[in-house]
């Protein structure tokens, strides 16, 4: 299947974002993790690189199963089952922590991410019903470390990122936040206060915390190149498994 892909390098690299290369090392990682067995019933129709480009494909595009259907010559419905079967496979590996993490500085930031499932997201600022995602992105590499599972968009930042669990991987980690994630442990901005104007070293000091938090900012903005997370169709884990998968592939494009 190697030489396959090979010879359609382009059509991988249009439609998913990834190289080949890229595109190997996550269909490496999806057999190691068992994606390979079979189901009860009927073996695939497709082999196991081909039913990787479907979900890759399917994040990075949000085409419709019945618009996916025919690009593969498999029905609607199997693409469906594959994307259930190898979504949760693709899902970003927790990154191991190095002994020196005492030296390395990470951000976090939430974002707001558009989902039908109304279990899952609540009407909120940007008036659409989306979920609130927590993400945890390297300051020096741009690697996305963790992100946490979809609360309602109505919840505050800090509040989500307390219940996420997150903030226990962080020990010994210097993290950086804004405003709203005050008393949560985090390097977060100086407050402007009634009648107190800010220091000129506050001023200096809010500068370059914006600088450098601004990178979470455009890792979240690249990983939105995934239409997925403009608008989720998928209900349940889906959600969680889509952004899961689109932090991998993102490190895979931005490390490789």
């Amino acid at each position: 299947m190697a030489g396959v892909l090979r010879a359609e390098a382009l059509w991988v690299e249009t439609f998913t974002g990834l190289r080949l290369e890229q595109f190997e090392r996550l269909l490496r990682a999806v057999r190691d993790r068992g994606g390979n067995g079979t189901l009860r019933g009927r073996p695939w129709s497709l082999p196991l690189a081909e039913r990787v480009l479907v979900v890759a494909v399917y994040y990075r595009t949000n085409l419709t199963m019945r618009q996916l259907a025919p690009l593969f010559g498999i029905s609607s419905s199997t693409v469906c089952r594959v994307i259930q079967r190898l979504g949760p496979l693709l899902a970003l590996e927790p990154a191991s922590r190095p002994a020196d993490m005492g030296d390395r500085l990470w951000i976090v930031d939430g974002t707001l991410l558009p989902v039908r499932d109304r279990r899952i997201g609540f009407s909120s600022r940007n008036y659409r019903f989306s979920a609130n995602v927590q993400v945890i992105v390297d300051a020096e590499t741009r690697l996305v470390i963790a992100a946490a599972r979809p609360v309602p968009g109505t919840t505050a930042d800090a509040h989500a990122w307390r219940a996420s669990g997150l903030a226990e991987y962080c020990q010994g980690v210097t993290v950086l936040g804004d405003g709203p994630y005050l008393n949560c442990g985090m390097v977060t901005p100086h407050r402007k206060r009634p009648r107190r104007p800010l220091l000129a070293g506050e001023e200096a000091d809010n500068a370059a915390h914006r600088k450098v938090r601004a990178r979470v900012e455009h890792v979240i903005g690249r990983m939105k190149n995934y239409k997925i997370l403009r608008d989720c169709r998928q209900r349940g884990d889906g959600l969680h498994h889509a952004v899961q998968a689109v932090a991998h592939m993102h490190n895979l494009a931005l490390a490789s």
